[in-house]
């Protein structure tokens, strides 16, 4: 397999798994780096998709003690079959809304103008959100501590989220932190949801477009996984330490500022975005 093309799937990969888990929108970043990189057509969106797996593992990794004690406690513990629940009802609103409206979101909203307008959008809700719960004390510091109705709350905020730019982890962590979940709290929700949001999302292209590949297309996806997994594993180590003495504020402004440039740009010019 040409070599540059191995090279361009590794950048997707390290994009991928460093933003997966910030609340800055992985799918509007990789729409974006797919585009600078000239990666066009459906191959290339089926492995924008399937290479969030890589990042997923690195969560059931670093989070391998907690959920193996759920899955041997699910018959019998409380607390197990609670926290499973409840990772469940998030998880099911968006993944009706996806499989009602993929084909739409994919046609007419996989472009970068749409994913600066969502950056944008994005960013000025964090901050209107951290404004909004500054000082405010949390109703619940532990994902155990959840209620079936806050992670009903969780979920229905995730599907916003399908609009490429938004960001799935921004609008559940933020979305969590609203509804009274403390910093933390939301965080590590927002990675147990990821887990069969993306898994699922990653199944059902392969599914539904598996004649797209072919046995010569493994080294691609093998690069992608494998690169997405190392930074999704680095990235998430930080973004706990991050987050215990941290507002989200860093990334709104950053949000704003690339989502401004991107549409700067476009208007001026300076770079030919595709879709």
């Amino acid at each position: 397999m040409d070599p540059v093309l191995l090279l361009k799937a590794a950048v997707l990969g390290v994009v991928e798994g460093l933003t997966e888990f910030l609340p800055i929108s992985s799918t509007g970043h990789l729409i974006l780096a797919a585009a600078l990189l000239d990666l066009q057509g459906d191959k290339i969106k089926l492995f924008e998709i399937v290479i969030q797996t890589g990042a997923i593992m690195a969560i059931v990794s670093l989070y391998f003690q907690r959920l193996w004690q759920t899955a041997k406690g699910l018959a019998t513990e409380r607390e197990a079959q609670r926290f499973t629940a409840n990772v469940l009802i998030g998880f099911l609103p968006a993944a009706v809304a996806g499989v009602m409206f993929i084909g739409f979101i994919k046609q007419v909203l996989f472009s970068p103008i749409v994913v600066a307008l969502g950056f944008i959008v994005g960013g000025v809700i964090i901050l209107w959100a951290e404004r909004r719960q500054a000082g405010v004390p949390a109703r619940v510091d532990n994902v155990d501590e959840l209620r079936w109705r806050d992670a009903l709350k969780v979920g229905l905020i995730q599907c916003v989220a399908l609009v490429p730019g938004v960001s799935r982890s921004g609008a559940t962590i933020i979305g969590g932190m609203l509804i009274g979940l403390s910093r933390k709290t939301a965080t590590e929700f927002s990675f147990f949801l990821a887990i069969p949001m993306l898994f699922g999302a990653a199944a059902y292209d392969l599914y539904k477009h598996a004649g797209l590949l072919s046995t010569a297309d493994l080294p691609l996806f093998a690069v992608g996984l494998l690169t997405s997994y190392v930074s999704a594993w680095a990235c998430v180590r930080w973004l706990l330490r991050f987050v215990a003495s941290h507002t989200f504020v860093p990334f709104a402004w950053y949000r704003i500022a690339f989502g401004g440039f991107i549409l700067l740009s476009a208007w001026a010019g300076w770079i030919r975005w595709t879709a």
